[in-house]
């Protein structure tokens, strides 16, 4: 079956109000998430918003875009609240069936990309789905009010207090009356990795990689410059756009290029196992941010110092390219 790997801006508004928003890629309008097993969204929250408490069906990493959030994990197997304080350039892998709530304290948006497997979702139809404790669409409000009150020791007045009160679907604002957490309450280290300082996280750098099977890199490119061909071993890509414009071209089995295509910021594109992808770009660059479903990715280079081309000796290439011995030294050169 012929894939359509043309890169798409998010498909499906999941909420907006006043206080933020979640936007899906999904399988149903974008169907190679679904057969690559992946799931991508972006979470938008606007200042004093905050995403209820949930957990997720999925393994996925997070990539603050802009702003700054303060983030609270409880993991099923160790209910303390773990509260860290991510900024832009930050990435928190989040494991699935961990509780997670993210509120934006600070004075302007903040932008969450995120990006993992939905192989092993509840419903695997090529995107994340979210179980919420609270609000409208909380497990509260799914139980009878007999249940709450055996299971909480309520009366039927506090049962219903307790399940109904929180109106609000995903996301809300608050007010001041609330004092949410602003300081971090654990080693952020071992929670968070920033790539404004090392532009790719591997388990070997971050061990926490291990348990969600991914890893994931920050690729910064120049005006006018071009990213070079490279193939995975072990593990298929979801590449977003964090900014800037260019040209992909991606080339799979027996040659054949199935997609040529310009990308722009917003934008997402996957790159299939074994097929290999480059990229130009235009004036104002490119930034990527790029997650494979390896925590120990294993890259083949068609370009470059490090590339392919360098390694083979000239008979090789001579015979392979069917050149002349003076052009496969040019050709070494130029790769150099």
């Amino acid at each position: 079956m012929e894939l359509n790997l043309s890169p798409q801006l998010a498909d499906t508004t999941i909420y907006e109000e006043e206080s933020g928003g979640y936007y899906a890629w999904t399988g149903a309008k974008f169907p190679v998430l679904a057969e690559a097993e992946f799931g991508a969204g972006k979470l938008v929250l606007q200042p004093c918003g905050f995403a209820l408490p949930h957990y997720a069906d999925a393994d996925k990493i997070g990539y603050v875009i802009q702003g700054t959030c303060t983030v609270g994990l409880v993991s099923p197997n160790n209910p303390q609240e773990k509260v860290l304080i991510i900024n832009k350039g930050d990435a928190i892998p989040v494991t699935q069936g961990v509780i997670s709530w993210w509120f934006n304290g600070g004075d302007s948006d903040t932008t969450i990309i995120f990006l993992g497997k939905s192989g092993k979702s509840y419903n695997p139809t090529g995107q994340f789905h979210y179980f919420f404790l609270t609000g409208a669409l909380g497990f509260l409000g799914g139980f009878s009010t007999d249940f709450i009150g055996k299971i909480y020791n309520f009366n039927e007045a506090d049962s219903i207090k307790l399940a109904k009160s929180q109106t609000n679907g995903l996301i809300l604002k608050l007010g001041p009356e609330i004092n949410m957490p602003s300081q971090s309450n654990c080693n952020k280290g071992e929670h968070v990795f920033s790539l404004n300082e090392c532009n790719s996280i591997i388990v070997k750098n971050f061990p926490v990689l291990e348990k969600i099977g991914l890893s994931a890199s920050l690729v910064r490119l120049g005006q006018d410059t071009h990213f070079e061909p490279s193939y995975s071993t072990d593990g298929s890509r979801i590449i977003y756009v964090v900014k800037g414009s260019g040209r992909v071209q991606i080339v799979g089995l027996n040659g054949t290029r199935v997609l040529d295509s310009s990308v722009h910021k917003d934008q997402l594109f996957v790159v299939p196992k074994y097929f290999v992808v480059a990229l130009l770009t235009n004036e104002d660059g490119l930034e990527l941010l790029s997650v494979t479903t390896s925590p120990r990715p294993v890259f083949g280079k068609l370009g470059g110092s490090t590339s392919t081309w360098l390694a083979l000796s000239p008979p090789v290439l001579q015979a392979s390219l069917n050149v002349s011995p003076e052009f496969v030294k040019c050709f070494k050169s130029k790769n150099q």
